[in-house]
């Protein structure tokens, strides 16, 4: 029901049910996508706030995203996939995290009822840190006023979060998965405070690489909703059995063979072993240039050639 990492003392909870508060609880609500430098400042608030009162820091996020539920034609994005999510917020010092299956029949309680029947019945919520544009209840009606009115009813208190904070986190996800669409890396790492990474199972492909001296991976991402960057020539370093490795990885179209469908493919440097069937994780570091047709097999080797040549100098 719950996963406690023995790194870092989260606590993983699958539901809100099968949350038991072992004590009085300071709490934020929200998607923390990507988890960049704007949400661990709330993140900090939070356990400052729980370790001055001697409270629990929770963040309470909900899957699949509402509007993944409430708008079903909503084909939306996300940079984190939720084991990511956890992973990123194992280091931020939060005691525990509630990932709640969002359905239509949570979406109907209303503002009271959340309030009642969740925030003090399940998680015995002392306070809560929350944005002062947040909405909450069916169809989305009550806001900061209702709450700080169910606060002095219920005994909790409401910490706002200023206007200028929720626009820096707004604007920073936005700006985050515009960068990534444009392939802008550099400025994808600055938001996020962190490599933009994804996680991905090495699969078989039609192993053209091999053929022209430039072996790759092919890389299968199984969540659909995780967003991946711009086609194009990255340079990336690869996480494989705990170990680092240097490479240069496509995300396109292979127009000079098919062309239907998107693959993601990996040349992973000074390498050489079978790894079918693994898991990988892929950290993007700097984009070497777009994906193109090229007239010849030779042409795409030689530019194949300055690729690798962009990608070690890169390291050195």
């Amino acid at each position: 029901i719950f996963a406690l990492n023995k790194k870092s003392g989260l606590k993983v909870f699958q539901n809100i049910s099968s949350y038991q508060p072992q004590k009085p609880t300071v709490l934020t609500i929200g998607t923390f996508d990507g988890v960049h430098i704007g949400h661990k400042k709330i993140i900090e608030r939070l356990t400052k706030n729980a370790e001055k009162h001697d409270l629990e820091s929770v963040i309470l996020t909900f899957f699949p995203h509402p509007r993944m539920v409430l708008q079903k034609d909503s084909d939306i994005k996300l940079l984190n996939t939720i084991e990511e999510k956890i992973e990123l917020l194992e280091q931020s010092g939060l005691n525990s995290l509630i990932i709640h299956p969002f359905d239509k029949t949570f979406s109907e309680l209303s503002a009271e009822e959340f309030v009642k029947q969740i925030l003090i019945e399940k998680l015995n919520l002392k306070k809560i840190v929350i944005g002062y544009d947040h909405r909450f209840g069916k169809n989305r009606t009550a806001g900061i006023d209702e709450l700080i009115v169910f606060g002095e009813k219920y005994g909790f208190e409401v910490e706002q979060i200023s206007a200028q904070e929720i626009d820096e986190i707004a604007v920073s996800s936005t700006k985050i998965r515009k960068a990534l669409d444009n392939g802008e890396i550099a400025l994808t790492n600055s938001y996020l405070g962190y490599n933009y990474f994804f996680q991905a199972t090495v699969v078989e492909g039609k192993k053209l690489g091999r053929t022209i001296g430039f072996p790759t991976a092919n890389l299968k991402v199984s969540e659909n909703y995780k967003l991946i960057p711009k086609t194009g020539v990255y340079i990336v370093e690869i996480l494989l059995d705990n170990q680092k490795f240097k490479g240069m990885m496509n995300i396109g179209f292979n127009p000079t063979v098919n062309g239907n469908h998107q693959t993601i493919e990996v040349n992973i440097l000074d390498f050489n072993q079978d790894i079918y069937g693994k898991n990988v994780q892929v950290s993007f570091l700097e984009k070497i240039r777009d994906e193109q047709k090229f007239a010849s097999v030779d042409e795409l080797k030689n530019q194949l050639e300055k690729d690798r040549e962009t990608t070690q100098n890169y390291f050195i």
